[in-house]
């Protein structure tokens, strides 16, 4: 069973750094795409960064593009999300999630390419 767990939550003031973790178990991940998604209070979830597990390719959504970095630790079994120049419209409950049913990563902007979620993390940009 594929487990995926998020951390690294919490507070920061507009144009401060936060970094996510999502710590994935159950199954080995060598052909997966994880992603990360966030979804603010009223608001649709959305996308935001996908990586590749092997070999490390990288989408982001236009709006984090610069500011934010996705990356993954194989010994670890971790991806991170580095979170810079954040900004209030970037608070939101953030998500990881795994899949691999395509190759091409533009594909995993779409929640439905994904299997296995996390619970999700709370973060809040204060302006």
């Amino acid at each position: 069973q594929v487990q995926l767990a998020e951390s690294g939550g919490g507070l920061a003031q507009n144009g401060g750094s936060l970094r996510l973790s999502c710590a994935a178990s159950g199954h080995p991940f060598s052909s997966y795409v994880i992603g990360w998604f966030r979804q603010a209070p009223g608001k649709e979830r959305e996308f935001v960064a996908a990586i590749r597990w092997s070999g490390g390719g990288t989408y982001y959504v236009d709006s984090v593009r610069g500011r934010f970095a996705i990356s993954r630790d194989n010994a670890k079994n971790t991806v991170y999300l580095q979170m810079n120049s954040l900004k209030a419209e970037d608070t939101a409950v953030y998500y990881c999630a795994a899949g691999n049913r395509r190759q091409s990563l533009t594909y995993y902007a779409r929640e439905r390419e994904y299997d296995y979620w996390g619970q999700g993390t709370q973060v809040t940009v204060s302006s």
